[in-house]
């Protein structure tokens, strides 16, 4: 399998509470970040990628979506997952949404 490109477009799904941003590739899912919405603050609470992916690009375009969703809904993200808190640290452009 192949990094995502350009043509691997990054989706949303929300059920108003919990949601997940995620990559498909030929009808599976390849990398996900999943998210649960409390009255405060989202969490982000988990991030896998596909074996075959990691190392790549996938999880941080994951990371920069759940950001820009967050800046336009104008909520605040808690990371709980350990890469998604990594990203966070490594990335000041990200401390109006924490």
């Amino acid at each position: 399998m192949t990094e995502p490109t350009r043509e691997d477009p990054i989706q949303h799904q929300s059920d108003g509470r919990r949601g997940v941003f995620f990559i498909e590739r030929d009808g599976r899912r390849v990398a996900e970040l999943t998210y649960s919405r409390g009255d405060d603050a989202t969490i982000v609470d988990h991030t896998w990628v596909d074996p075959s992916l990691r190392g790549g690009r996938s999880a941080r375009r994951l990371v920069d979506a759940v950001v820009q969703w967050a800046r336009s809904e104008k909520i605040r993200l808690v990371p709980t997952c350990s890469y998604v808190r990594l990203v966070f640290a490594r990335t000041p452009e990200y401390a109006d949404v924490r």
